[in-house]
Parts: C-alpha cells; sequence; structure tokens
C-alpha cells in the first residue's frame, strides 16, 4: 500500500487483512540500497500473534525520492516512521531494522521510549564516537554519492556488492536477482541517504543506548568481525540484550542464512510472548 506523509509516498508493505489491535506489530526496516521486498521470506513465518510489515525508507524501492535532502536526515526519517505507525494507531510497536534499518530503529527507539516494546538489530551500530573517524566517514560517504550521480546506480551496485562486506552474497543462486532489484533505486534518493544520513553525521548512541529498558536481540555474522566485535560490546551496554552469531555470514545474514535468521527472530518473539515483556 502507498502512505502519502507530508506530500511523499511511502511504499508499505503489510497484509491489510491481518491488521488487528490484538496482534502485535513488528515493523522491518531495510539496509542501504535495499527496500521491503528483502523482508518477504520472513512475513509468513511470523508468528500469528504479531503482525509484520515493512517500509520502504525515502529514497529507496517504491518510495518517493525527493531532491531535497533535508528529507533524508535522521530527524525527518524517525519522524516519517512516527508518521507510519500514528497511522496504523499501533501505540506498541517491535522494530527490526538491518544496517541503516538498524540505525534508524536505534535512532527512532530514543526518541519514543514509550512507543518501542522490543528491539532486533542486524548488523547494527550505534554510531561513531571518533570525531576524526566522523569526519572522514563522511567524506567517504560524500565521495559515493557524487559517484551514484555520476556514473550510475547500475555502476555503483556493482561496486558496492563487490566490497568485502557482502562477499558471502556471491556464493547464493538468487545473486543477480538481488543486485538486480537494487538497480532499480533512484540515484537521488540513494546520494541523498548518503549526504544526510551518514554513519558519521548520525549521533553517537553508545552513551545512551542503555536507556532502553526493551529486550534486544542482536544479529551478526561471524565473518563480518567489526560488527561481530561491535555487537559483542554492544551487548553489555543494554538493560536486556541477547547477541546471536550466523556462522560462515558476513554482513547481510538476513540474505545469506535467512533460515538461521528466521529461526533466531522466532525464538525471540515466542520467549517475548511467552514472558509478557510486551
Amino acid at each position: 500500500m502507498k502512505l502519502n506523509i507530508d506530500g511523499i509516498n511511502f511504499n508499505i508493505l503489510i497484509d491489510d487483512s491481518k491488521i488487528s489491535q490484538n496482534k502485535i506489530p513488528i515493523l522491518f526496516i531495510h539496509g542501504f540500497t535495499g527496500s521491503s521486498d528483502d523482508w518477504e521470506f520472513i512475513l509468513n513465518s511470523i508468528p500469528s500473534d504479531f503482525l509484520p510489515f515493512a517500509i520502504d525508507l525515502i529514497g529507496h524501492g517504491k518510495t518517493d525520492s525527493p531532491k531535497d535532502s533535508k528529507y533524508y536526515n535522521c530527524s525527518s526519517i524517525v519522524n516519517q516512521i512516527n508518521s507510519v505507525i500514528t497511522f496504523f494507531n499501533f501505540k506498541k510497536i517491535i522494530l527490526a531494522g538491518y544496517s541503516m534499518g538498524g540505525r534508524v530503529a536505534l535512532s527512532y527507539s530514543l526518541k519514543h521510549l514509550e512507543k518501542v516494546s522490543a528491539l532486533i538489530l542486524e548488523s547494527t551500530t550505534p554510531g561513531i564516537e571518533d570525531v576524526e573517524e566522523k569526519k572522514k566517514r563522511v567524506e567517504h560517504d560524500l565521495i559515493l554519492a557524487e559517484t551514484i550521480l555520476n556514473d550510475g546506480v547500475e555502476n555503483f551496485i556493482e561496486y558496492w556488492f563487490n566490497t568485502p562486506l557482502f562477499s558471502s552474497l556471491k556464493t547464493l543462486n538468487n545473486f543477480l536477482q538481488i543486485i538486480e532489484k537494487r538497480k532499480t533505486n533512484n540515484p537521488i534518493g540513494l546520494a541523498n541517504t548518503l549526504k544526510s544520513f551518514s554513519t558519521g553525521l548520525m549521533n553517537s548512541y553508545w552513551d545512551k543506548i542503555g536507556l532502553l529498558n526493551v529486550p534486544v536481540l542482536l544479529i551478526t555474522g561471524s565473518r563480518d568481525k567489526k560488527y561481530t566485535e561491535q555487537n559483542f560490546i554492544m551487548k553489555n551496554y543494554f538493560k536486556n540484550a541477547q547477541h546471536k552469531i550466523i556462522e560462515e555470514a558476513t554482513h547481510n545474514t538476513h540474505l545469506e542464512k535467512p533460515e538461521l535468521f528466521t529461526n533466531f527472530v522466532i525464538e525471540f518473539l515466542n520467549k517475548l510472548k511467552g514472558s509478557n515483556e510486551i
């Protein structure tokens, strides 16, 4: 379905027939260059007590890609997510985010503590603390943004998925379909996302995530050393978190090992329901 928020059309993947106040909503948020379609594999596997749905973030998939970069900063994206949640009249929600989508989920949770009942964060960082490192990341992402605008989305996607971060994806039978889908993204949308929602521009949440007194599931791939080590540390910053590592996976564990990823998520959700924590 399409939802208009302040003149911008957002694409939402949801089963209208299952919308019920008796179900616990869980919003899946994709990563950079992704879309709501990335989560189709898991939506029908979620326990019936929950209402899973997904969104195309601004500048991605079938959602609009406005030229003004102000719509892509952290505050704007958090407000857009809040408008979606408000539209469906959800009082409490579980957020599940991958990579950039995890940063969105964290940012939203820290602004709306009262609305989030649990978090699932895959290959997610709470931000960069070092000032110089933040500057380098911003500069790097600005260069990538210009590359997208100058060379086109297709060339960028070919480059992006040839980085070590996604090395395991190449072994998948549907790898070509994965990258072809991402080539349909709007260059302005992707470039503006890098310019305005770079990890270097995002506030560091290391000293704030302890405020989240909700159950948290952290998932990383064993071959993604940086994020696995970072999440090992993150686990102790949260008040109630567990960290699951998917063996032989790199950054995008849900595409590389969908069955294992799904099992971890279902196990987490069933425990939530059984413990009355949501």
